[in-house]
């Protein structure tokens, strides 16, 4: 496989670079990166200014490079969905210092998951909440949602408690992101 192969630009060979789109521009400077077989790449920001196609693009790249091609890439991105979809190892900096490294996957785990739950009542549920031992903060109250951040561990035991004081529980969904608890981290070391 030839190195426009790899990137996906095999049947522009003869095109004028400057005939290319944005897209296409990043990806032969990852070619670029190529020639010389090196064992790590470093991409900055490789999907800015590129259309959600070219983005995925870009991503499977990425990706193929690191798993079927066996390299090392260091990518710096503020995108940090994309990170989250990418990267299986990350470091978070701020300010020049390194605030946390791991497994992307060890280090959400171990961050408070956001909780939007919504009940029949939110008045008895919030009482519930905080006469437990829930270890998690309410975020927001409205007519029929609760916002929480907590423990994943703790979701399935608040939602027993509510079930056994007889509130309906119609919807109960964590989600966690990196760039909350990117926002998280950094905010700390303000």
């Amino acid at each position: 496989m030839t190195i426009l192969e790899m990137v996906g630009l095999e049947k522009r060979y003869n095109s004028k670079v400057k005939t290319f789109s944005h897209g296409m521009k990043q990806r032969l400077g990852i070619a670029q990166a190529l020639i010389h077989d090196p064992k790590l790449i470093i991409l900055d920001e490789p999907t800015t200014g590129l259309d959600p196609q070219g983005m995925k693009e870009i991503r499977d790249l990425v990706v193929s490079l690191s798993r079927d091609h066996q390299k090392t890439i260091l990518l710096s991105s503020h995108i940090l969905y994309e990170v989250e979809l990418i990267a299986n190892r990350m470091v978070i900096i701020n300010k020049g210092k390194t605030v946390i490294e791991g497994s992307v996957e060890d280090l959400l785990n171990a961050a408070e998951t956001r909780v939007n739950i919504e009940v029949d009542n939110t008045e008895k549920a919030v009482q519930i909440i905080n006469e437990s031992n829930i270890n998690g903060r309410l975020d927001d109250v409205s007519n029929s949602t609760i916002i929480m951040f907590m423990n994943k561990s703790e979701i399935a035991p608040l939602n027993k408690k509510f079930v056994e004081a007889g509130i309906a529980v119609h919807s109960l969904v964590p989600t966690r992101s990196l760039e909350e608890y990117f926002l998280n981290l950094t905010e700390k070391g303000e």
